[in-house]
């Protein structure tokens, strides 16, 4: 069925506005430090909501991300990760540690040794069919939304009652938590696409081509030239160049920039991550140059778009303190 876009709506906002997800929950970790576990890549998507304490994650062998009570990770395309109390702690195949301490009837699972408490919910979700794969593949290989950043704040009620949900323990707790991820996943993964855009090309006919937008596309950070491009398709650089802006309708670098400074746009609304972070995980060598081109594309400076970005949640659980927020 054709989507019909409301008054006002472009047709970004419409598909955004129908994304869904359907969570599933593992089991909710109670660990004490020193602990760590480890994941192996697998085409399931999966999420952590951090509910107490604190811990470090590691992405495919990327410097460890520090988590903190109320921060939401989330692993989009199921890379291979690994979280511990600390960073340098050892850690053990999550399989290996079920099989010893398995989750038990209300759906808890214990472990580590004797030192501070952390508490982890873990679960895997699905993307409905509405989202395309060329919106997908705009997704970073880890999304870990900051507690601190607007759009938890907005959600802060839903985070409250699952708090509430895990001091209880009571009959029915697991599906409510899948209930709650569903709204936590699903609005951190709008907020990051709303910002980022599809930058969706037409179907590219020239299967060279179309393998190389997918590459930059699910890896735009990496150290890209027009040479390597050109190799990756197996084409002189000539013939690529032409080729790819007769196919896309930009050079092959205008294409990469912008999708780029769309990821960074991502991480402005729904992180707090720095702005020299944020320069590095999107390929930019330095700050100065990342902010110059962002304000080229975006017309104001990074820190003008993230405080615009992430005052719009904040206003609408102002004026509407009483209610859900909408998945």
């Amino acid at each position: 069925m054709d989507r019909v876009a409301g008054p006002g709506e472009d047709g970004l906002s419409s598909l955004l506005r129908d994304v869904r997800v359907r969570s599933v929950v593992y089991c909710l970790s109670d660990f004490a430090a020193p602990w760590g576990f480890s994941v192996e890549r697998s085409p399931v998507a999966k999420f952590h909501v951090l509910l107490h304490g604190t811990a470090a994650l590691t992405v495919s062998g990327a410097t460890p991300v520090r988590l903190v009570a109320g921060d939401l990770v989330v692993l989009p395309h199921g890379d291979g990760h690994t979280i511990t109390d600390q960073s340098g702690s050892p850690a053990r195949q999550l399989d290996a540690i079920l099989a010893e301490h398995p989750v038990d009837e209300s759906g808890r699972m214990s472990y580590g040794g004797d030192g501070s408490r952390t508490t982890l919910l873990c679960g895997g979700f699905e993307l409905g069919p509405v989202l395309p794969d060329e919106l997908a593949e705009l997704l970073p290989p880890v999304l870990a939304v900051d507690s601190s950043s607007g759009m938890v704040r907005w959600l802060e009620p839903l985070f409250t009652l699952l708090e509430d949900e895990t001091r209880a323990a009571a009959p029915g707790a697991a599906a409510i938590f899948a209930k709650l991820a569903d709204v936590f996943v699903t609005q951190a993964l709008r907020s990051y696409l709303a910002a980022a855009g599809s930058l969706a090309p037409p179907a590219v006919a020239d299967p060279g081509i179309a393998q190389v937008v997918k590459m930059l596309r699910g890896r735009p950070e990496a150290c890209w030239s027009v040479d390597v491009m050109a190799r990756s398709a197996g084409m002189s650089r000539t013939s690529f160049t032409t080729r790819f802006r007769a196919a896309i309708g930009d050079p092959p670098m205008a294409y990469l920039t912008e999708l780029r400074l769309r990821r960074a746009a991502g991480y402005l609304s729904t992180t707090t991550k720095s702005t020299r972070e944020i320069a590095h995980l999107t390929g930019y060598g330095n700050e100065a140059s990342f902010s110059k081109a962002f304000s080229r594309l975006f017309g104001r400076p990074p820190g003008e778009y993230r405080r615009e970005r992430l005052a719009v949640p904040q206003q609408a659980s102002r004026t509407r303190p009483n209610s859900e927020p909408r998945a």
